[in-house]
């Protein structure tokens, strides 16, 4: 019988801060999807027009960036192997909505270079859970 190897404590840090930051991100999501009138109209000028100029795929996108990014840090922990291609969905997801982001609406315009930082850390977590993932796999963490 091939056992699995354990995974390291290091391994479950990691998985466990990935699953937080998930978790905000699925907050973040919802606070974005149920924003009441008040709250839109309290936005500077500029930002309402953004938000309201995003198109429904864009937002569907982003549920789907954040819910497969939880759910495949959650199959991290039960060390299941499926957390791999469900956190590459997660990855495409998050790089096809920033792409957009960054090039093809006004978030810079409105944000300025500050803008781009937040895009970029987001990117930057959602590809290292696949390489984590990867490298998970490979040392026998997963099953």
């Amino acid at each position: 019988m091939n056992t699995p190897n354990k995974p390291t404590t290091f391994f479950f840090i990691v998985v466990i801060l990935a699953l937080v930051w998930n978790l905000i991100g699925l907050a973040s999501f919802a606070m974005d999807v149920t924003i009441s009138p008040d709250a839109l109209a309290a936005l500077p000028a500029d930002q309402r027009a953004l938000y309201e100029s995003t198109p429904m795929w864009l937002k569907v996108l982003y549920g789907l960036a954040v819910v497969t990014g939880t759910f495949g840090c959650i199959l991290l922990l039960m060390k299941k192997s499926l957390a791999r291609p469900i956190l590459i969905i997660s990855f495409v997801a998050v790089l096809v909505q920033m792409i957009y982001s960054l090039t093809m609406s006004k978030a810079l315009e409105v944000y300025g270079s500050a803008g781009v930082i937040m895009p970029l850390v987001v990117l930057l977590i959602a590809g290292f859970l696949v390489w984590y993932a990867n490298k998970a796999k490979k040392a026998g963490w997963l099953r």
